[in-house]
């Protein structure tokens, strides 16, 4: 059984490595909810000279809309433009059955841009708030991004998670051979820029909680060896060197932790590295193959993948007593967990008559849900709000990133224009 499950986790690694990819992410939006709030993002007026470099009134109409709860209202049906909540007809806006409707200005100041935006409830007839954002020359994206995170929050009373990133892993061909690099892209793939290049494999990303560094494994060094790199700065240092398995890093809540997957005694198992430190210490002691760890929000135990009941389950350890707990019974492979900010969801890989999906599960009632209907899903990754998961999965043999809510009513897919991309990992909040 502990070589099926190795055989298995050997593919499924070999899968992660075979993409390739370039270009930018595309958003294709699949299912939305049954029953999207109809709103009006009109025209941000500009007061400067020239023509903007981005249309910041239409990021923040499609950020609305890519969250499946709102249906922005196309701006060649608008009946007007208005610039300020006094402009706002409520008349022609009920007549369009629009519900909310934004209105914003938008003017140069010493270094960046300023932007004054509205948010009205048509049916109420009345202004829900005024707000400013300001942003560098290159800002005008992350000033769209924080408008949608503040109109989504009035609205639905969730925070926002637009203004986040996301990284992932992509190969291409250079001169016939593969390469393969750490991509960061907001979460709507723009704006996708290079972290690190490599002439060998790299996976499992993992973002450190203030989002300034990233934790992966690379085979640079002739075996798998886990790295920690500072994202804006480009300093990284390599954390392990052993002989054998070197994978799956993940950061404590606190940050000055990484739970990892190390075989130096022989065998697969968890372990947990003080950062401060240096010191390692080993959190299981079984002769199957203990894997994947994720931590709980409260940094007390970990959640894991294992064989040790014959099949890859997941499992809850405890860090103060050592004692291990079973937490999925459905299915007969369930691995690659993920826990909701908030504890009380569990995500993971979910196989089920051979094929291989997105599910998840709340702890305490042990109910479970499948969230996709593709093949072959797996490394999802939940925005910091838990509203939506990211998540790698195939169109033909053509591996692409999608996001689902945790609820299922919302999906969305991000393929590349050029190519294949995997493991995404969702940034956390960076305030």
């Amino acid at each position: 059984m502990k070589k099926t499950f190795s055989l298995l986790f050997a593919t499924l690694i070999s899968c992660a490595l075979a993409v390739s990819a370039r270009a930018q992410l595309v958003v294709e939006i699949t299912d939305g909810n049954q029953d999207p709030t109809p709103i009006a993002v009109a025209p941000f007026d500009w007061s400067g000279t020239g023509v903007l470099p981005e249309d910041v009134s239409e990021i923040v109409a499609a950020d609305l809309r890519r969250s499946g709860l709102f249906a922005p209202v196309p701006r060649e049906d608008m009946l007007s433009f208005p610039k300020t909540p006094e402009e706002v007809s409520f008349r022609d806006w009920r007549v369009l059955g629009t519900e909310y409707v934004v209105t914003g200005r938008i003017q140069p100041q010493s270094g960046g841009y300023l932007l004054s935006f509205d948010l009205v409830n048509i049916f109420g007839q009345s202004k829900m708030f005024t707000k400013q954002v300001t942003g560098g020359p290159q800002q005008l994206r992350d000033i769209a991004h924080r408008a949608a995170d503040e109109i989504y929050e009035a609205i639905t009373g969730i925070r926002g998670a637009f203004g986040t990133q996301m990284i992932y892993v992509q190969e291409t061909s250079r001169g016939g051979e593969p390469s393969y690099a750490l991509m960061l892209s907001d979460i709507d793939g723009a704006r996708a820029r290079q972290i690190r290049r490599f002439s060998t494999p790299v996976m499992s990303p993992s973002w450190s909680p203030n989002g300034q560094e990233v934790a992966y494994v690379s085979f640079e060094t002739g075996r798998p060896a886990i790295f920690r790199e500072n994202i804006r700065t480009g300093a990284r240092q390599q954390l392990t060197n052993f002989k054998g398995l070197n994978s799956s890093p993940t950061w404590s809540p606190d940050g000055t932790r990484l739970a990892m997957v190390l075989s130096k005694d022989g065998n697969p198992e968890i372990y947990v590295l003080d950062l401060r430190s240096g010191q390692f210490t080993r959190m299981t002691r079984h002769f199957s193959i203990d894997t994947e760890p994720n931590w709980m929000p409260d940094g007390k135990s970990l959640v894991f993948t294992s064989d040790r009941g014959g099949k890859p389950q997941i499992y809850q350890l405890t860090l103060a007593t050592g004692q291990v707990d079973r937490l999925t019974f459905d299915g007969d492979y369930n691995a690659r967990p993920r826990v909701s900010p908030d504890g009380k969801t569990l995500v993971m890989v979910h196989r089920s008559s051979g094929i291989f999906t997105i599910a998840t599960m709340d702890i305490v009632s042990g109910r479970m849900r499948v969230l996709t209907e593709t093949r072959l899903d797996e490394s999802p990754s939940i925005a910091p709000n838990g509203a939506m998961l990211m998540y790698a999965t195939k169109r033909g043999s053509k591996g692409i990133l999608a996001a689902v809510s945790l609820d299922a009513g919302v999906k969305y897919s991000l393929p590349s224009q050029q190519g294949n991309v995997r493991e995404p990992a969702w940034s956390p909040y960076f305030d």
